[in-house]
């Protein structure tokens, strides 16, 4: 399996690989474009690959070479390029998921081709207890976690096995992560708690300017100025 290309930080990618492909004679039948995207499907989707990640499906075939055949055997080998969509789970990236399983020790999410495990530790810092008869988890501020229920996590860790192996253990205690009724819950309650903040400023701001003392005005009255023509008379009658 040669790997060809494809981008490199999407948590999907599609990538051209290539492949020897031996199509035996039950297959003879059909277009060798549709017997060698059968068999490469029943080898490549579902499995993880540590350089590909979860190979989600087979996409198509970009181009297949003229067959050979191996004396003692039946089948017909084609040299295939083909083109896989992979899913490669990034660390610390957020993600939304459906509740697909509660268990007593966490939660399964359903993250496009693979489940990711939120441990029970990781859910929420509310003190949880698990309900077998309904599978639910119920915390002691009567927050609620059910199967089909939509959440925000973040991923904390990646285990890629050979075959069909693979972990993604995700977190939702930090902020703004969880259940999506949780996540607008904590929003409204942080826009009052803003909003209270900012009627504490004004109020404060309103009565330290009622405080300040106001400046008076002098009531002492101003005597009026003589006029020039009642000066220039007192100074005649002075000269006589």
């Amino acid at each position: 399996m040669k790997k060809k290309k494809g981008k490199e930080k999407a948590m999907y990618k599609q990538i051209v690989l290539e492949h020897i492909v031996q199509i035996p004679p039950s297959l003879f039948g059909l277009p060798k474009e549709d017997s060698a995207f059968e068999i490469l499907s029943r080898e490549y989707q579902g499995i993880v690959d540590s350089d590909l990640g979860f190979v989600v499906a087979v996409y198509e075939i970009v181009e297949i070479g003229t067959g050979k055949i191996i004396h003692g055997t039946g089948n017909i080998y084609h040299p295939v390029k083909f083109s896989v969509l992979t899913y490669t789970p990034t660390l610390h990236e957020v993600i939304e998921g459906e509740i697909v399983e509660l268990v007593e020790f966490g939660a399964f999410i359903r993250l496009g081709p693979n489940d990711g495990l939120c441990h029970l530790s990781q859910i929420t810092d509310d003190k949880l207890r698990f309900e077998n008869i309904n599978s639910r988890f119920i915390g002691e501020s009567g927050k609620t976690l059910e199967s089909e229920d939509k959440v925000r996590a973040r991923i904390i860790a990646v285990s890629v096995g050979a075959g069909r192996a693979g972990k993604i253990g995700l977190t939702m205690r930090q902020p703004f992560l969880g259940r999506l009724e949780w996540i607008e819950e904590e929003l409204e309650k942080l826009h009052k708690d803003k909003e209270a903040e900012a009627k504490i400023e004004q109020d404060a701001e309103k009565e330290s300017a009622e405080k300040q003392p106001k400046t008076k005005k002098s009531s002492a009255k101003k005597k009026p100025k003589k006029s020039t023509k009642a000066k220039k008379s007192s100074k005649k009658t002075k000269k006589k």
